[in-house]
């Protein structure tokens, strides 16, 4: 840790650390960065506040065209899927889209570990979008979305749901305390004051545009680090979640992990240099830029699906067909992998029925078997013109 730049950090200090090494379990000593409260008011280049005043506009934009279509909550499941793989795979933990996208959520035992715990964002995600945005967040509800996406996997240890009860590190997968880039405040009454102290500030957050309220939020929640596992994730998670409260977006078809991956480095170079500096401005400017560029990518996909959907309910209409089929056809768009036993449970079909509507579709060219079948041997049918748009 570049303790030289650290202490002279206009926006936090070092405090003392003491406890199990996380790498060697061996009691040392050391030094940890504790933020200051965020403050109520900051000063931004007019350069950072039109790169502001553009993710304001491009998430305006995306909200307009999630109301193009009837059902926008249908595009939900593939936004929260492309996010949770992306996020997941920042944090180190790896599984395909096309795995991710197709698996059922609802049936885990035969998955690999990598697969579950991304999904378990989805679960973690649909969790927090079921609270109401006026309810304040507390550390309890932190804690619940924290346990939910360790749920079943490595990072499920003593203190998940919690405060984290002991040192982390961030830096090299593995590394010790003096081989850490950074390392947030150790736990007990700082940690617990300085969440307590953010939740306060999210809950009545000073007159400043929603983009720049999230991206404070973001640099503070992983500055402080208060969970032993899944805080990237859930940090990342929050941002979507403070843009719906600020009434940016209404559904949370906006995707940012892959900006942030896509630029990994430069991302965690942009947190610690915004713990040494102190510079708002730069950290924000990126921030912003990051949002805008994810929620135009966004806004992309979802006119394209809009699109894709009309072509689709054509396609089968030009065959003749009519019914369970244009219908299934058309909800593609949220779910381009299906197996003949969801068509039957979701449309009320009997199984003859499904393989009817299957084999229709399959005939017509829009789904064609995938190269892979689901965990319990079911065989998986692909939109592959769905696909093409949605893992871009």
């Amino acid at each position: 840790m570049d303790v030289a730049r650290l202490s002279a950090s206009p926006v936090g200090q070092l405090v003392p650390i003491l406890g199990p090494d996380p790498a060697t379990r061996e009691i040392v000593e050391g030094l940890a960065f504790l933020p200051a409260p965020l403050p109520m008011e900051i000063e931004l280049s007019t350069s950072t506040w039109n790169t502001v005043s553009a993710a304001t506009a491009a998430l305006a934009r995306l909200d307009g065209a999630a109301r193009l279509i009837p059902t926008p909550r249908l595009l939900r499941r593939p936004a929260l899927r492309r996010e949770a793989q992306s996020t997941s795979a920042l944090e180190g933990t790896y599984a395909p889209f096309e795995e991710v996208l197709a698996a059922d959520a609802g049936n885990r035992e035969h998955m690999h570990a990598n697969l579950r715990e991304v999904l378990n964002f989805e679960d973690m995600a649909e969790l927090a979008f079921t609270w109401p945005e006026d309810r304040p967040l507390t550390v309890g509800m932190l804690g619940e979305l924290q346990r939910t996406l360790v749920r079943g996997t490595t990072g499920q240890l003593g203190d998940a749901g919690g405060m984290r009860d002991r040192i982390v590190v961030i830096g090299p997968q593995g590394c010790s305390l003096t081989e850490a880039r950074f390392v947030p405040p150790p736990p007990g009454d700082q940690l617990r004051a300085g969440v307590e102290d953010l939740l306060d500030w999210a809950n009545h957050p000073p007159e400043l545009p929603a983009v720049v309220q999230a991206g404070l939020t973001h640099y503070q929640f992983e500055s402080l680090h208060p969970f032993s596992d899944g805080n990237g994730r859930l940090g990342r998670l929050l941002v979507i979640v403070q843009l719906m409260r600020g009434a940016l977006i209404r559904e949370p078809l906006l995707v940012v992990s892959p900006w942030f991956e896509q630029r990994r480095a430069m991302y965690q170079d942009a947190l610690l240099d915004m713990s040494c500096t102190g510079d708002w401005d730069a950290w924000i400017a990126f921030f912003a830029e990051g949002v805008a560029a994810s929620a135009r990518e966004s806004q992309d996909k979802v006119e394209r699906l809009v699109a894709l959907q009309d072509t689709l309910r054509r396609r089968v209409q030009d065959a003749g067909k009519r019914g369970k089929a244009e219908q299934v056809a058309a909800d593609l768009v949220g779910m381009p992998f299906i197996t003949m036993p969801d068509v039957a449970a979701a449309y009320g079909l009997s199984q003859q029925g499904a393989i009817n509507v299957v084999r229709a579709l399959e005939r017509i060219g829009i789904l064609e078997r995938a190269r892979f079948s689901t965990a319990t041997g079911a065989q998986l049918y692909l939109a592959r013109d769905v696909y093409d748009v949605i893992s871009e």
